[in-house]
This record gives C-alpha cells, sequence and structure tokens, in this order.
C-alpha cells in the first residue's frame, strides 16, 4: 500500500537526515521525497510517499511525528487530494528530428524550455503515469534522451483543509472543523 506523508518541519539543519535515518531503521524503502518552503515562516514541508503496510503506515506515522522539528504529520494516501510531479528531459536534437519532437511535446501538453544547435530541454507537469508516458515515446528513439531530473511527488489535499499547524497558528478550533468538512460534491477525482 502507498502512503503518502505530509510533514511540516522546522527549517532547521539535520531535519531531512532524521527523516531519511527513521525509515532506514523502519527498513522502509522511501518512492519519492519532495521538500520546500511552506506558507509559514519557518517551516518547510515534506511530501514522503514509500511503500508500506496499513499498520507500518501508522507507525511511520507516529515515529515521524516524534522525531525532534516535526511539527505536523498527515498520511494522505486515502484522502481526495492532487498529486503533481514536474520533469526535465534533455533530449538529443538535430534540426531533422526537432520537428517530430516539437510534435511529441505538444501532445503531451508540456513545453520547450532551452535550445541549442544539438539539443533541447522539455519540461513537464503533471502524474507520473502522463510523465512516464512520454520518456517512454521518446526513448523509442534511440540515444534521443541525454539527461533527466525529476522533482518527486507533491501532493496537497483537495477543498478547504485546515493542519494543526494552521489552528495552532491562529485559526479558531469552529474555524478549523468547518473547513476540514468536505462538501459531498467537492470529492471527485482529480483533473489531470
Amino acid at each position: 500500500m502507498l502512503h503518502t506523508f505530509v510533514a511540516y518541519v522546522e527549517d532547521k539543519p539535520g531535519v531531512l537526515t532524521r527523516v531519511a535515518s527513521l525509515f532506514r531503521r523502519l527498513n522502509i524503502n522511501i518512492i519519492s521525497l519532495t521538500v520546500g518552503r511552506s506558507e509559514r515562516e519557518g517551516l518547510s514541508r515534506m511530501t514522503i510517499v514509500c511503500e508500506a503496510s496499513a499498520e507500518a503506515g501508522h507507525r511511520i506515522r507516529a515515529s515521524l511525528f516524534k522525531l525532534e522539528n516535526v511539527v505536523d504529520v498527515d498520511d494522505i494516501a486515502q484522502a481526495p487530494s492532487v498529486t503533481r510531479e514536474l520533469a526535465l528531459i534533455k533530449v538529443a536534437a538535430t534540426p531533422q528530428t526537432r520537428g517530430r519532437i516539437f510534435d511529441l511535446v505538444e501532445v503531451f501538453r508540456a513545453r520547450i524550455v532551452d535550445l541549442t544547435s544539438e539539443s533541447l530541454m522539455i519540461e513537464m507537469t503533471g502524474v507520473e503515469s502522463k510523465i512516464e508516458g512520454l520518456i517512454e515515446v521518446l526513448r523509442e528513439d534511440e540515444g534521443r534522451i541525454l539527461e533527466i531530473c525529476r522533482s518527486g511527488k507533491m501532493t496537497m489535499r483537495r477543498g478547504h483543509h485546515v493542519s494543526s499547524v494552521e489552528r495552532a497558528m491562529g485559526v479558531s478550533s469552529g474555524e478549523a472543523e468547518a473547513a476540514e468538512e468536505v462538501p459531498e460534491d467537492d470529492v471527485t477525482t482529480p483533473i489531470e
């Protein structure tokens, strides 16, 4: 079972090492890890994707929450959410092959962000399967892909969800409870 943990952590040295060490101690492989600034000053948001049983998922969440500098942890794998990934793909391209690559980029709704006489760079944002599809088609032309850089999954709950971090930062309990109620018509499949 895939688990997607969103952890708010303090912007301090050593936090990433503590999180990675926890997964090493539990003998669980991290499939995807994305870290960046959050909406709160002094806090970063980590999105960690791993495969583990439901019981192990509860243990991971509890263990993450106990780590120093971890403020909040949520397992949102089963919650309505939107997940995206960013990929940069550098492809060898000659004047003769550029037209076909430009057509592929258009079909996959990606875009060209750099162009030289020998290569071009494609930027694509989307779900993992869409990115994998573009990479697979590009690999059909042997030797075409020179380099790939991927961000890892970024996931956010749909609707107006309020985390315990926001509650602690001043959202009243009545507002927080109302915000966590997701109307039935808001629980839909994410648009891809």
